[in-house]
């Protein structure tokens, strides 16, 4: 059973500031995938734009928006294939149980000024 659905766009100049604000990225970001943003050389903003979408949209789907969850405790990474999973810890964790989930569907796009996120979040 579907319990969530979420859906956000961030423009990446967004995140390439963030990249050039001391401590700022480690707010939002868990260091693995800021490690391997980074590892990207120019597209690392890119990269970060379409986890830090993602994060956006999980808080969506959860229906309280990121109030109480701590940024860095939803971490975005691909797979071996490059599909993109999302873990949670701590304070994300707590609303996603809460919540009674059990599963998280997600989905990344991006281009040039834009990255897309889509979360569905299953029972």
């Amino acid at each position: 059973m579907i319990l969530g659905i979420g859906v956000d766009v961030v423009h990446v100049k967004r995140i390439a500031h963030w990249l050039s604000v001391a401590g700022l990225p480690e707010r939002f970001f868990h260091p693995d995938e800021l490690s391997s943003a980074l590892s990207r050389g120019h597209g690392a903003a890119l990269s970060l734009a379409a986890r830090f979408a993602a994060k956006e949209a999980f808080g969506k789907a959860i229906g309280t928006g990121l109030r109480g969850i701590r940024l860095a405790d939803i971490r975005i990474l691909n797979n071996h294939n490059g599909k993109p999973d999302m873990h949670l810890y701590g304070t994300a964790l707590e609303k996603f149980k809460a919540l009674g989930c059990s599963t998280i569907h997600l989905s990344l796009t991006h281009e040039s000024d834009n990255a897309i996120a889509m979360v569905v979040l299953e029972a």
